[in-house]
């Protein structure tokens, strides 16, 4: 069927990213499958409207690997190629984030830490790392916590896209992403770069110490987690997922927390359909039930 020609563009003066656009065949069919996939190893849920998006995102796969089709891509992905399948999961992953954002959950996380002995270590597990603002926003809040970089805290932070992670373990940020960061706190945790560098800062050393990044995928069976945490951030991460599959993850995370532990969630996150594991204890803060 010929294309309505208000949906009809001229390739000449496109950008290549633009002409990508329009580039591969992409059936419904097609979508059905990546819908599938992505569903099965990372547990995201996209809508039927996430066609668009979809297309847009992966047709860089498509043009990076020379492949003609998206129906010869899924081939691909199905054939066992795991670096592949890896660049699909980093394609379709969301990462918005910034430095304390949900600036509420700081000093409730402060506050928990004056709240445990300071003869036992401290474990945070942020499982939705990103690009590393959020741990190292709990990791700042942790010093000023203990007045002191030393402190008897193991932050362990994890994403699925390892393209983030990579961006989290460099620690470079622009400046004008450290706006919510006071002058104070540019200054103690960040080194300003010059040269060809300025305009950017680097996270300093004894911040980054604390905290170890590391590919997690909240779907696999088996977590490996044997010591339990004291907190665990995991914010607008479920948003993502059915409700299905948000409970199968919850039920694997409670046992990870320590009794007094705390659970924070995202601010457009409820979960109502898990009481039976977590308790409400603050806004989008919960605790786990015995």
């Amino acid at each position: 069927m010929p294309a309505a020609i208000d949906n009809i563009k001229p390739a000449f003066g496109m950008s290549a990213g633009e002409r990508d656009l329009y580039a591969f065949p992409f059936t419904s069919e097609d979508f059905h499958h990546i819908r599938s996939l992505i569903y099965r190893v990372a547990g995201i849920s996209l809508a039927p409207s996430k066609k668009d998006l979809v297309y847009s995102r992966l047709a860089r796969r498509l043009r990076t690997r020379q492949i003609e089709s998206f129906s010869a891509y899924i081939r691909l992905l199905e054939s066992g190629d795991l670096q592949e399948r890896e660049e699909f999961v980093n394609a379709l992953t969301t990462n918005m984030t910034s430095f304390f954002r949900e600036a509420h959950h700081f000093p409730i996380l402060s506050k928990h830490l004056g709240s445990i002995s300071k003869s036992n270590p401290v474990r945070i597990w942020t499982c939705a790392s990103s690009s590393g603002e959020e741990p190292y926003s709990i990791a700042m809040t942790v010093v000023e916590h203990y007045k002191n970089f030393n402190a008897p805290v193991s932050i362990l932070a994890t994403d699925i896209d390892t393209h983030v992670l990579e961006k989290a373990r460099r620690g470079v940020y622009p400046l004008d992403q450290l706006q919510k960061i006071s002058p104070e706190q540019l200054k103690r945790f960040f080194l300003k770069g010059d040269g060809i560098n300025a305009g950017f800062a680097k996270v300093r050393p004894e911040l980054q110490q604390m905290i170890t990044f590391k590919r997690f995928n909240l779907l696999d069976e088996q977590w490996g987690q044997r010591e339990k945490f004291d907190v665990i951030f995991c914010r607008n991460v479920m948003i993502y997922f059915d409700k299905d599959t948000q409970y199968a993850i919850l039920k694997k995370m409670q046992p990870c927390l320590q009794p007094h532990g705390l659970f924070f969630a995202g601010h457009s996150e409820s979960f109502h359909h898990a009481a039976d594991l977590f308790r409400v204890c603050g806004k989008t803060v919960y605790s786990p039930k015995a």
